[in-house]
């Protein structure tokens, strides 16, 4: 896996760890991207801030128009990819694909044989993100309910599905 070397950019667009002064940026772009549930200001703060090696920005001419939290499983050698947000404007360019590579060429990530992430059934989007992902970097897929609807989230909220990608081996540098 290659060295973290600072900010990447291809395309136009920069791929980098966030800062704490990015936690208004990006909690503005998640709220901008339904059905992504928004999570308090302050927990977008502490990601920047205290997992900003399994976050990513992307931004494109100095704007933020995607953001993926992570951070990585206790006990195990997982990344668990939280939320992915990619902004109206930079739609249709790979860029979710494209963040879920970087994250898993960091340094942080050096260790890691599976992401992990929970998803609703009706979100579309995500599902075909994650098994885009898996088909192209030839990894397995599994999904079970995780949290369900009735025992996590006293009726509230629909179940979230874990899904697992088992990768065959460490990601290459290239896009």
């Amino acid at each position: 896996m290659p060295k973290d070397t600072g900010p990447m950019k291809t395309d136009g667009i920069t791929f980098r760890e966030p800062t704490h002064e990015d936690g208004a940026a990006i909690h503005e772009l998640i709220a901008s991207c339904p059905p992504l549930d928004t999570n308090s200001l302050y927990c977008n703060l502490v990601q920047c801030d205290h997992f900003a090696e399994t976050c990513v920005v992307a931004e494109l001419e100095g704007k933020i128009v995607g953001w993926i939290s992570g951070h990585l499983v206790p006990n195990e050698d997982a990344v668990f990819v939280w939320q992915v947000a990619v902004g109206e404007d930079a739609r249709g360019r790979g860029l979710g694909y494209r963040m879920l590579r970087n994250l898993l060429q960091r340094d942080a990530c050096k260790d890691v044989t599976a992401m992990k992430t929970t998803i609703t059934a009706d979100n579309a989007a995500s599902w075909a993100l994650f098994t885009r992902f898996a088909d192209r970097v030839g990894a397995e897929l599994d999904s079970d309910p995780h949290y369900t609807r009735d025992e996590h989230f006293r009726g509230a909220h629909a179940t979230e599905h874990m899904l697992t990608i088992k990768l065959a081996a460490p990601l290459k540098a290239v896009a």
